[in-house]
């Protein structure tokens, strides 16, 4: 990863930003990439504006979370052994709205993490036009092998803290990579049981029993293909025809699968962290559903199944699928599955687009090499905004005591996502960048940031 001395920055502040930026978080490489990320392509906004947002210390501002809280997660397993976790949540922007992003329960979580998160969250927020702000959360807890009763009482006692520091209108989180329905569920009984109060609108995501929105589940894999229609429409490309990869298995991965699907799209491969499964048929959704939303297993099964189709194990550092040709490529697993190296070959097998299903799935190197080779990248503060989106819709459906049907939800999830779109390309076209929706995205995101972090003072 480039430091701010290697980069080529015209503005001085924003060097001086970076550079201070890198001294005081040395050790979080996730966050100080996504900040490299949004502040170098935001370059241009800065130059016409620098003497005024020097003034403000409006990027000095920008880069440091409102408020970051830290906290001990002990349960006991089913055999008696007590356990003892590390709770985040980072509420880092609340300037157009309640702080509002995921929890995520992984072995890799950690402050950086939470913090490049809760960073991209401010952005993507910003780009659905709905009043939230940007936050994020989760714990280095690993809900994998652990029954149901394990789970439950860790979400307990993880909410048994959090519920000091959230609420409708104040945070609002949802699900994340290891948090699910199920998840949600038991967060959302412990805050009832606690507050003594029925605050739908304080988790999103969560059961249609109890608050919940049709096509929420759908959303960000629906949002991301919507994104990209819009994204190859807009440069004369048709999405019907084009084969696909899809890497991961989970929530997004399987939604944009299907959506892909119907829209003509044939998805010839998806993975899970072990290896990926390759059906020149074309895969089998609901085959995957039953793998991965019922039993829980792994990818390999789908053979099991599909005993034609082809399963390759991952070895070494670029994961098996990558190596697969196709027209587009989704990455919808966790952040940095594509370096450079990965990249270089996506590109040689003739892949026209890319669409970040996940967060910051692609290093910075690997972005820039995909631009300068005309490779159109959605990139995921916006391709993947369609789940935040439709939980905003979730907050207005418990706020209005009423409930949308999928048709109606799914109809706004689809109009959000070709706003999204248009604002990047409107964006991309204001400041001449050919096609570079990276930073189309940053641009529109931060312009709305900015003008509201100005008009409310130095707070």
């Amino acid at each position: 990863m480039k430091n701010c001395c290697e980069m080529d920055l015209k503005s001085q502040y924003l060097e001086d930003v970076l550079t201070n930026l890198e001294e005081k978080n040395a050790n979080e490489p996730e966050f100080l990439q996504a900040v490299k990320e949004v502040l170098t392509t935001i370059e241009p906004v800065i130059i016409k504006n620098e003497e005024k947002f020097k003034k403000l210390s409006l990027l000095e501002r920008l880069v440091e979370p409102e408020r970051i809280i830290s906290f001990r997660v002990p349960w006991i397993d089913d055999e008696g052994k007590i356990h003892v976790n590390r709770g985040y949540r980072v509420q880092f922007n609340g300037a157009i709205g309640p702080y509002k992003g995921g929890l995520r329960f992984h072995p890799s979580v950690n402050q950086s993490i939470m913090k490049f998160l809760g960073f991209e969250q401010i952005f993507k927020n910003a780009l659905t036009t709905r009043p939230i702000g940007g936050g994020k959360g989760g714990s280095d807890f690993d809900p994998k092998g652990k029954s149901d009763m394990e789970i439950m009482k860790f979400c307990q006692s993880f909410m048994n803290e959090l519920q000091k520091h959230i609420g409708q209108d104040v945070d609002v989180p949802a699900g994340d990579i290891g948090v699910g329905g199920r998840e949600i569920g038991y967060l959302f009984g412990q805050y009832r049981k606690i507050r003594n109060t029925y605050e739908a609108g304080v988790l999103t995501g969560k059961g249609l029993s109890y608050g919940g929105s049709l096509a929420r589940t759908e959303a960000t894999g629906y949002g991301l293909m919507y994104f990209m229609r819009e994204m190859l429409k807009a440069n004369n490309i048709t999405v019907s025809g084009k084969t696909a990869i899809i890497s991961g298995s989970g929530n997004v991965a399987i939604y944009a699968c299907e959506k892909a699907q119907q829209m003509g799209v044939k998805v010839l491969a998806m993975s899970d962290s072990s290896g990926c499964i390759y059906d020149e048929n074309g895969i089998n959704i609901n085959v995957i559903k039953e793998i991965k939303e019922v039993k829980r297993g792994r990818i390999k099964e789908y053979l099991n199944i599909v005993p034609k189709a082809k399963y390759t194990e991952n070895t070494g550092d670029i994961p098996a699928i990558y190596k697969i040709k196709a027209d587009i490529i989704l990455p919808c697993a966790t952040q940095n599955d594509i370096n450079l190296e990965t990249a270089e070959i996506i590109v040689s097998n003739g892949a026209i687009a890319v669409g970040e299903g996940a967060n910051m799935p692609c290093t910075n190197e690997a972005v820039e090499f995909f631009i300068r080779n005309n490779v159109l990248l959605a990139p995921g503060k916006a391709a993947n905004a369609g789940g935040v989106a439709t939980s905003a819709l979730e907050m207005s459906q418990n706020s209005m005591r009423m409930s949308w049907t999928f048709e109606e939800v799914d109809k706004k999830l689809e109009s959000i996502m070709i706003n999204i779109f248009n604002q990047c390309k409107h964006a991309d076209e204001e400041y001449n960048l050919g096609a570079n929706y990276v930073a189309g995205a940053n641009i529109a995101a931060f312009k709305k940031i900015a003008e509201a972090m100005i008009a409310q003072g130095i707070i």
